[in-house]
């Protein structure tokens, strides 16, 4: 056999590895209208970036309905209402304060879409009011939150979907066959990465008043008290400690989530992380721009690699996982799906594939991951099955523990060591002080 990639590429046999690659149906095809029994009222909790996105996209299952928005900033909350009114033919009722929308019994389902530090007390008490919640990624801001927040949804028994809707989106599930089929070999490291060119420098801004009809208060909740700075406000707030955990936990779960999924692995015996603010030393934000992590699992090692303003990352992607194999190295990310082979010299001196090939594979452009994960949600509320849900909370939290317990090397500059047993690191108490956050301005953490 020839040793070019392209010879391999033209001889791919999907019989050969069973991957059956089939198209998905769009996320509204194929839909009869709901019954009056089937329908489900939505309330939204912080809508102004993934939480609309989120909100929107269920709106295209059948039945379902935004009855509810909750926001600290009025401007958003006006503009969602008019978005909602057009979605989906009714005018929401308008919250500032999001346990007044909590208190209301028509809503069956909320949607969780604010900064990160607010996502467990949210959830918890989403739960306890008996909603079921759909909550954006990461899970938690901290490893303990995330503990506390499966405990609290173990105990109401509620449909609960993180937000990682990468699973949602068929080339991942492909890519978890090829990999469980033995077909790779032995896989010894697994690379996961997001290189983000169009992440730019935030430049460095004053304190100031918060913008008129926000409640900066309710916004900074358990957060440290400081003064309203508009780096720290919509969107940018990925990027200071007090409030989310950097790329790391932004764009890493979403990747981690898939290769601990594939690879069947939840915790790390340890983990080591460096890197810094190496590509913007002096602007406005505290997580690092460029880090690299090193996961030691069971079987194999995982690798994370985040950086801001470029794009180079690994095989050419700006952003994937590669599972690296001792017969070849399967890579999937957003885009699609391909298999880098390994050869062998034979004896006739023939240089031979070590494996059967697989075509190149990307998902139609019809086809949304979103839309996909919320009529995965909706309809898991509608059987009250929990059982049904693409990536339930067991999975959020395993992907958010992992994120964090990167971010906790970092911070304390030094290799860390996992005790699952007891559910802390191994003779660190530097590192363990970071698994759970101080809750500020008279908000109680909850407890597992």
């Amino acid at each position: 056999m020839r040793g070019s990639r392209r010879h391999f590429i033209e001889g791919a046999s999907l019989a050969a590895v069973g991957l059956g690659l089939a198209r998905p149906r769009a996320a509204a095809a194929e839909e009869k209208p709901a019954a009056p029994s089937d329908r489900v009222r939505f309330g939204v909790i912080g809508c102004k970036g993934m939480g609309w996105a989120d909100m929107r996209s269920a709106l295209r299952t059948k039945g379902v309905e935004c009855v509810a928005l909750a926001d600290v900033d009025q401007s958003v909350l006006d503009e969602r209402a008019k978005d909602a009114l057009e979605a989906g033919g009714q005018t929401p009722r308008l919250y500032k304060d999001y346990r007044k929308l909590l208190e209301d019994r028509t809503i069956d389902a909320v949607i969780i879409g604010t900064p990160d530090h607010w996502h467990c007390l949210m959830l918890v008490d989403a739960l306890a009011a008996g909603k079921h919640v759909y909550v954006e990624k990461p899970l938690a801001n901290s490893i303990e939150e995330a503990r506390a927040m499966l405990a609290a949804a173990r105990r109401a028994g509620k449909i609960v979907q993180v937000g990682q809707w990468q699973r949602s989106t068929p080339q991942y599930e492909q890519a978890r066959k090829l990999v469980r089929s033995g077909g790779l070999g032995n896989i010894r490291l697994v690379k996961t990465w997001a290189y983000q060119g169009w992440m730019r420098p935030v430049p460095v801004k004053p304190d100031s008043a918060a913008p008129t009809g926000v409640d900066y208060d309710m916004w900074l909740g358990p957060a440290p008290r400081r003064p309203f700075n508009p780096n720290r406000f919509h969107f940018t707030f990925r990027w200071f400690w007090d409030y989310a955990g950097g790329l790391m936990t932004d764009w890493g779960v979403h990747e981690i989530d898939i290769a601990l999924w594939v690879m069947d692995a939840k915790a790390p015996r340890s983990v080591m992380a460096a890197g810094g603010k190496l590509a913007y030393p002096d602007d406005a934000s505290e997580t690092p721009d460029t880090l690299q992590a090193v996961f030691e699992y069971d079987r194999f090692n995982m690798l994370w690699e985040h950086a801001t303003g470029i794009d180079g990352g690994n095989y050419g992607r700006t952003e994937g996982i590669a599972f690296v194999g001792n017969n070849g190295t399967l890579v999937v990310n957003r885009g699609g799906l391909e298999l880098v082979p390994e050869t062998t010299d034979a004896e006739d001196g023939a240089r031979r594939y070590r494996m059967e090939a697989i075509p190149s594979y990307q998902p139609p452009r019809d086809v949304s991951g979103l839309d996909l994960h919320t009529r995965n949600f909706v309809e898991a509320i509608r059987k009250n099955d929990p059982s049904m849900l693409t990536c339930g909370i067991e999975s959020g939290s395993v992907a958010a523990i992992n994120a964090h317990m990167g971010n906790v090397a970092y911070k304390v500059g030094r290799k860390v060591y996992w005790d699952a047993a007891t559910g802390a690191f191994k003779g660190d108490a530097e590192a363990n002080v970071l698994i759970a956050p101080a809750y500020h301005n008279g908000w109680t953490r909850p407890k597992a």
